[in-house]
């Protein structure tokens, strides 16, 4: 039994045109006017291009990103009393016993009193210490309606319970024209951010 020799070899086709079996309008033809779908596509030196724009666009933006996100001023003051406050709280909760917020009025300074860990809860990622940055003061700070900015006391403490509660407060920051609170409500224990108005 002798089998039929198969015919491996290719059409020559011209570049830019695409081998077509099917018919193509009434005839039956091996190369059809089908451009290929390689010579749309785009070349190398157009996506270089595209990327260089964009790495541009980016580099552009990078510093304006940054300093959105880096945090000083009015902003660090605010997020450091947080810190300092979910902290306290945390310690209290967890060690099931009192822990106290202390303002150092005179320093400028606040801290978890016995935080220790060099003003850093490595649990948490919060600060356990922190000072108010310059052209930050702080205007008010009172706990239990006791004002304690102004009067002759050097230290100020808001007490944290081992249930979450804590001692009412409101902390008043200044800075640049602009004036936010802190208030910390007893039955959460948690410090909120608002505007002075509200």
């Amino acid at each position: 039994m002798k089998l039929p020799i198969a015919d491996c070899r290719l059409p020559i086709i011209p570049k830019g045109w695409l081998y077509c079996p099917f018919p193509i309008g009434n005839r039956q033809s091996a190369i059809g006017n089908v451009r290929s779908s390689f010579a749309e596509a785009f070349t190398l030196i157009e996506i270089m291009i595209v990327v260089a724009i964009i790495g541009l666009l980016a580099a552009m933006g990078a510093p304006a990103l940054n300093k959105m996100l880096q945090k000083e001023g009015l902003r660090k003051a605010l997020s450091d009393v947080e810190d300092v406050c979910f902290s306290a709280r945390e310690q209290a909760i967890v060690f099931n016993k009192t822990t106290a917020v202390v303002f150092y009025l005179r320093e400028r300074r606040f801290e978890v009193d016995g935080g220790g860990g060099g003003g850093f809860n490595a649990h948490s990622g919060k600060v356990t210490s922190a000072t108010l940055p310059d052209g930050v003061d702080l205007l008010m700070l009172d706990i239990f309606r006791q004002e304690y900015v102004g009067s002759t006391q050097d230290t100020a403490r808001i007490f944290f319970n081992s249930d979450g509660t804590c001692d009412e407060a409101v902390i008043v920051l200044f800075s640049k024209g602009q004036t936010e609170k802190i208030t910390l409500e007893y039955a959460t224990g948690m410090p909120v951010v608002s505007s002075v108005d509200r």
